[in-house]
């Protein structure tokens, strides 16, 4: 791995490597670890924090330009592009629902759901998670165990431009329909994102609970129930509202999630 490893940032450095034979096999090798599970983009550590695998992305990203276009065709339907689409879900228990497609270099644990929908290369998805219909997991997105990933739920990539950190959502999360969570922030374990949330790097996400307004940005604490909101901002204009996201409870402990998630959205009268 560390020889793979090598060649990887020697030719991330000088392109002119990618037409050796030996650099193409080495970052080919290393797209058939990220199908296979064997890698990862980032992974999470005992601490509770994550560690990115920086040369990885790398590799992903050199893989494009050592591939050639081709025509893929899929019974009646034809696709001409530079990437093979993942295969063999049977033998890996995954249930993959028309039209819904994932890249090869993409991996997805056993017991996944996918409606039809859409994964790219790099990512990861637990098993237990749904990724619904239309929701789209971007380039080396971290998608936890027992997630659900609403219709129209966009989870940003991290390939164009390259980011230091892919989005994660861990385990046990719910996010909401339209909800848009970009530029590697990171939701919590067991977090719930109402309708329609937005965040990137730079969006507030106020903890509106306490006595004072407590913010945060790029991340979301564990347990959080989110949800759309708007703060003023003074500009040379005049006086605008800004979007932002509002932390308004907290999930509570349970080893039953769904009957915790359940609770939390009425409690909280939650749009999903």
């Amino acid at each position: 791995m560390q020889e793979i490893k090598s060649l990887v940032e020697q030719a991330w450095e000088n392109r002119s490597l990618l037409k050796e034979s030996q650099v193409k096999e080495a970052i080919s090798e290393v797209i058939e670890f990220l199908d296979k599970g064997k890698l990862r983009v980032a992974e999470p550590t005992e601490g509770g924090d994550w560690k990115v695998n920086d040369w990885v992305k790398k590799a992903v990203v050199l893989y494009f330009p050592i591939r050639q276009m081709e025509t893929i065709e899929v019974g009646p339907f034809e696709f001409h592009d530079k990437m093979a689409l993942k295969k063999d879900y049977a033998s890996q228990g995954v249930r993959v629902v028309p039209h819904a497609i994932a890249r090869y270099g993409a991996y997805l644990e056993k017991g996944v759901i996918m409606m039809p929908s859409y994964v790219n290369i790099g990512a990861w998805v637990g098993s237990g998670s749904m990724v619904d219909t239309w929701a789209t997991v971007g380039s080396c997105g971290q998608i936890g165990r027992n997630v659900h990933l609403s219709g129209g739920v966009g989870i940003g990539g991290v390939l164009e431009p390259l980011q230091a950190t892919p989005t994660i959502i861990e385990d046990n999360c719910f996010i909401g329909s339209r909800s848009i969570v970009v530029e590697g922030v990171r939701v919590g374990r067991e977090s719930v994102l109402g309708a329609n949330v937005v965040l990137t790097k730079s969006t507030r996400i106020i903890d509106v609970t306490g006595a004072e307004p407590v913010t945060y940005r790029g991340e979301v604490p564990p347990r959080s129930v989110v949800i759309p909101g708007t703060y003023k901002k003074e500009f040379p204009a005049g006086e605008y509202n800004v979007a932002c996201a509002l932390i308004i409870g907290q999930r509570k402990e349970s080893t039953d999630k769904k009957v915790s998630l359940n609770e939390a959205l009425r409690e909280y009268d939650v749009a999903v």
